[in-house]
């Protein structure tokens, strides 16, 4: 039996898929708030329960001339007005020990990047916030191992842990998706989301910054949803081929509602079908 994980007025766990959606980083604000409005009337056309994400900083880049963001004090700003005037929760990811507390103040989500799922302070510190907290699956890390991940955080009395499937490294400057991976981390008793457009990231390909393939988002989303998903984490960018991080990979905001209608019904199939949700 999976945890139904509460996030602001969504469930994560329930009898629905979540959608965790935006911008990889907050560019600007007209921005990230025209793929916020658009992902709010989208999600509320297709009934489906809507989650925000974005970033205030990106520490993973690639390049140390990348663009990282409008740091925290302007980034959470930012989400704390989007929380606060729109109404809808709020997801951001956190990469040092003493993010976790000024994050919480202002978040219904924390998460943890891909590349720092093994970090036991920050994913101590993340729980102490008491706040769901979205662990991403290292690229480097078997689906059993996110159980240990997980009990990082619960040793601290919080058990509102999300699990992200995101691609392993497959080789240099690639990712593969196993989808077995879903199934055996909800054995953990935790929901799982999978994020489409990480998975088909190409890390560091282009030398200073990574590659992708964004034509393979749908192929992929629609296989996790068939195998049974409890969310799907995209990026969207109301023009991906000018976004200052994760363009490669990021879904444009005009095909979002087309994919999540799919996807939808997809999941509606599963649910339907199958019982438990995943086997």
């Amino acid at each position: 039996m999976v945890k139904k994980i509460r996030i602001g007025d969504v469930t994560v766990g329930g009898n629905a898929m979540v959608v965790f959606a935006g911008p990889c980083v907050i560019e600007d604000e007209k921005t990230t708030l025209v793929t916020l409005e658009t992902l709010l009337e989208v999600t509320e056309r297709l009934s489906i329960p809507f989650v925000f994400k974005a970033s205030y900083d990106k520490a993973n880049r690639t390049s140390v001339d990348s663009y990282r963001g409008p740091g925290m004090e302007k980034g959470l700003g930012l989400l704390r007005r989007i929380r606060e005037e729109y109404g809808v929760a709020v997801l951001t990811d956190v990469h040092c020990r003493h993010e976790c507390g000024p994050v919480s103040e202002v978040v219904d989500c924390i998460q943890i990047p891909a590349f720092l799922s093994r970090q036991t302070d920050l994913l101590v510190e993340a729980g102490r916030t008491g706040l769901p907290v979205n662990i991403k699956k290292g690229q480097f890390m078997a689906p059993a191992a996110m159980k240990e991940a997980a009990r990082k955080v619960l040793s601290t009395g919080n058990d509102r842990v999300i699990l992200t499937e995101r691609g392993t490294s497959f080789g240099y400057n690639n990712l593969v998706v196993d989808f077995r991976s879903i199934p055996l981390m909800r054995e953990t008793g935790f929901p799982v989301v999978f994020d489409a457009t990480h998975s088909v990231q190409l890390p560091s390909e282009r030398g200073t910054s990574s590659g992708g393939d964004r034509r393979m988002v749908g192929y992929l989303a629609r296989a996790a949803a068939a195998v049974g998903i409890d969310g799907i984490f995209m990026e969207v960018h109301p023009d991906p081929e000018r976004a200052l991080s994760d363009g490669p990979n990021s879904i444009a905001l005009g095909d979002v509602e087309g994919l999540l209608g799919r996807l939808k019904e997809i999941d509606d199939l599963v649910r339907q079908t199958v019982s438990p949700l995943a086997g």
